[in-house]
């Protein structure tokens, strides 16, 4: 699962699958889900993410990593 922030539209991507996106579902305004051909969920774009989400923490709890890796 990899975090994507565009600052320049304000939009937060979390892309949950290394999988393209078929078919988009807008389910609130400025929340659209992504799917692929099979009809999993592989993506989430928020819109105005600063205004609806901390974007200055990230904390995760009880997932089964095995490899974490940091990019700068």
């Amino acid at each position: 699962m990899r975090l994507h922030y565009y600052p320049d539209t304000d939009s937060l991507y979390i892309d949950l699958l290394n999988r393209p996106g078929v078919e988009a579902q807008e389910v609130r305004p400025g929340v659209v889900l992504d799917f692929d051909e099979h009809g999993s969920l592989v993506g989430i774009d928020i819109d105005h993410a600063s205004r609806n989400c901390d974007l200055g923490r990230l904390e995760t709890a009880a997932l089964p990593v095995r490899d974490l890796a940091l990019a700068g």
